[in-house]
C-alpha cells in the first residue's frame, strides 16, 4: 500500500484528497494545524485503518515515520479573511512550511505537489491566464502575504527540482467550491448562500463587473490526482474556464436560493483582480483533463449541503466578503 501524506488535511481541499486517495487505496497521513481547517471534515476518516492524523504546524520541523511514496502539500490559509487576519502565518506556511516539506520529500524519495493558486497571476494584463504569464502582483499591498508566498513556494519548489533532481509538481488553483467550505471565509460563493439563507442582501464590491471562473471540487481534485501521476513538473493551471461576472453570479444565487433580496454594491478592495479566468490547454493535452461539473450542478449540490448546516453554523460570520 503506497503512503500519502496531505498537509492542510482538516481544510476543505485537503479533505476531498484524503477522501479521494483512501478511495484509490492508498494509507493517507492527514496533517494540520487547525488554524483554518476543521476535524469535523475528516472525523469520518478516523475510524479507517488506512488513515491517520498528525496535528501539526509544518512551518516546524516536520517528521514521519515509515515511507512515503507522495507528499501534496495544501497547508494554507486561502481565503481573503484568513490571510488578512493571520499574514505572517501564511507568509511562513509557503515558505517554511514548503521548505520542511521538499526537505521530508527529499530524505523520503517522494514525490511532492504543492498547491499553488491563480492569484500569482495578481491583477492580470493576460486573459486568460496561461502558465507562462508572469502576472502583475502588488508585494507590499494586502493580498501581497498570500501572492507573494505562493510565488515563492513555487521558486522554492523548483529550485529543489533543479538542483536535487527532486520529483515535483506545481497546480495553480483557480476558484474551487463545493460542501465543506467555511460560511465564515469571505469567498464570493459561500458568502452569497450564507447571506441568501439568513435573509441579508448579498453584498458584491464594486460594479460586479469583475469575472471569476467557478470549479467544482470533484472535478477539481482529479486534475490533482491525474497532476501528481504525471511526469510534467512545471506548473499546470486547473480550473473551470466557463467566466462569469460577479454581478451575474449574484443573480444566479438569487435564483437558485429563491431568495427575495437584492444585491448591493460595497466599496471595491485595494488589489481586487479585474479578471480571472484559467487558459487549460495544458491541463487537456498533458492530463487529458477538463471539468465535467455544470455551475448549475455544482451550486445545487453546494447548496444543499449549506442548507443542511446548523443554524449555529450559518450565523456564525464575519461580515467581511471578497470577490475570491
Amino acid at each position: 500500500m503506497k503512503r500519502v501524506l496531505i498537509t492542510g488535511a482538516a481544510g476543505f481541499l485537503g479533505s476531498h484528497l484524503c477522501d479521494r486517495f483512501i478511495k484509490e487505496g492508498y494509507y493517507v497521513i492527514g496533517m494540520d494545524n487547525l488554524i483554518t481547517g476543521d476535524l469535523k471534515n475528516i472525523e469520518h476518516l478516523f475510524k479507517l485503518k488506512e488513515f491517520e492524523f498528525y496535528h501539526h504546524d509544518v512551518s516546524k520541523f516536520i517528521h514521519v515515520p515509515g515511507q512515503l511514496d507522495y507528499i501534496l502539500h495544501f497547508a494554507s490559509p486561502a481565503s481573503p479573511i484568513d490571510y488578512l487576519k493571520i499574514p505572517i502565518q501564511t507568509l511562513k506556511v509557503s515558505s517554511l512550511g514548503t521548505h520542511n516539506v521538499l526537505g521530508l520529500a527529499k530524505v523520503k524519495g517522494a514525490r511532492v505537489l504543492v498547491a499553488s493558486t491563480s492569484e500569482v497571476y495578481g491583477d492580470p494584463h493576460v486573459h486568460p491566464q496561461t502558465e507562462d504569464y508572469w502576472g502583475n502582483v502588488n508585494p507590499v499591498g494586502p493580498r501581497g502575504c498570500y501572492d507573494e508566498a505562493k510565488r515563492f513556494m513555487e521558486a522554492l519548489t523548483m529550485a529543489y527540482h533543479n538542483a536535487h533532481g527532486l520529483e515535483t509538481r506545481i497546480i495553480r488553483i483557480f476558484n474551487t467550491y463545493g460542501p465543506r467550505m467555511r460560511l465564515n471565509d469571505g469567498r464570493v460563493l459561500p458568502a452569497f448562500i450564507g447571506q441568501a439563507l439568513r435573509g441579508e442582501d448579498l453584498t458584491m464590491f464594486g460594479d460586479g463587473s469583475q469575472t471569476r471562473s467557478f470549479c467544482y471540487v470533484d472535478d477539481l481534485v482529479e486534475g490533482i490526482y491525474r497532476l501528481l501521476l504525471s511526469d510534467h513538473s512545471l506548473p499546470v493551471n486547473i480550473g473551470n474556464p466557463s467566466e462569469i461576472t460577479i454581478k451575474e453570479f449574484g443573480e444566479e444565487i438569487l435564483k437558485l436560493t429563491r431568495a427575495k433580496q437584492k444585491l448591493i454594491s460595497l466599496p471595491l478592495p485595494k488589489d481586487d483582480p479585474k479578471q480571472r479566468q484559467p487558459d487549460i490547454s495544458k491541463a487537456r493535452e498533458i492530463l487529458g483533463w477538463e471539468p465535467k461539473v455544470s455551475r448549475a450542478e455544482g451550486l445545487k449540490i453546494t447548496y444543499d449541503y449549506f442548507r443542511s448546516l446548523s443554524s449555529d453554523d450559518l450565523n456564525k460570520v464575519e461580515h467581511r466578503t471578497f470577490n475570491k
